[in-house]
């Protein structure tokens, strides 16, 4: 694990992926390298930059210069990009939970997650000092209030807030209108790709 996480942001620069803390209008706060996760467990050691494909940095850069000229005094928060698979099988093994519910928010080492290609990233929405906007649960929230497929249903039932959804409506349509996708259980990850293009196309990060 020490070698891992010694070498991650090595292996990353060998993939030529790019540091996305550069871009204007984006912040980094990288949660596995805390114990701020739903693992309560530093993942990523002492690494604080995170990393995209140069193709999936691209768009992130569109959404952030399409929020600033929206909102000037909003920022794009990166909580994840890039992760090993190895550190993917990490995760995996540390999560205490059901089957059926780990996989909702976590992808199987075998499958393979597109974080796993710098080809997706977790982000919200924060003010020009990181501090992030209420979306209605932290992240990496495994509870179905998280879903986005549901928040019609959690707006109408008073668990989720006008402003609430508003705040992840605008996180979407900013990453979307980009070109990433979204997925229907976590409101915070954007796919740059689909699985199967990556594989063609990206190279797998160890």
């Amino acid at each position: 694990e020490k070698q891992i996480i010694g070498t991650l942001e090595s292996a990353f620069l060998r993939a030529g992926l790019q540091d996305i803390g550069s871009i204007e209008g984006v912040l980094v706060q990288l949660k596995y390298s805390t114990t701020d996760n739903f693992m309560h467990r530093d993942m990523y050691g002492d690494l604080e930059k995170a990393y995209l494909l140069p193709d999936a940095a691209q768009k992130l850069e569109r959404a952030a210069q399409a929020l600033l000229r929206e909102y000037p005094d909003l920022r794009l928060l990166v909580y994840d990009g890039a992760r090993p698979h190895a550190i993917q099988q990490l995760m995996w093994d540390s999560v205490d939970l059901p089957q059926d519910l780990k996989v909702q928010f976590l992808s199987h080492p075998d499958q393979l997650s597109l974080h796993n290609y710098g080809a997706a990233v977790d982000i919200t929405l924060s003010d020009a000092n990181g501090n992030p906007l209420d979306m209605g649960t932290a992240y990496d929230d495994a509870a179905r209030l998280s879903y986005p497929s549901l928040e019609a249903t959690f707006l109408a039932s008073g668990q989720l807030s006008e402003a609430q959804v508003a705040n992840r409506r605008l996180l979407r349509r900013l990453m979307t209108e980009a070109g990433f996708t979204g997925i229907d259980s976590e409101w915070w990850h954007f796919n740059h790709c689909t699985r199967a293009y990556a594989a063609e196309h990206y190279q797998l990060l160890p």
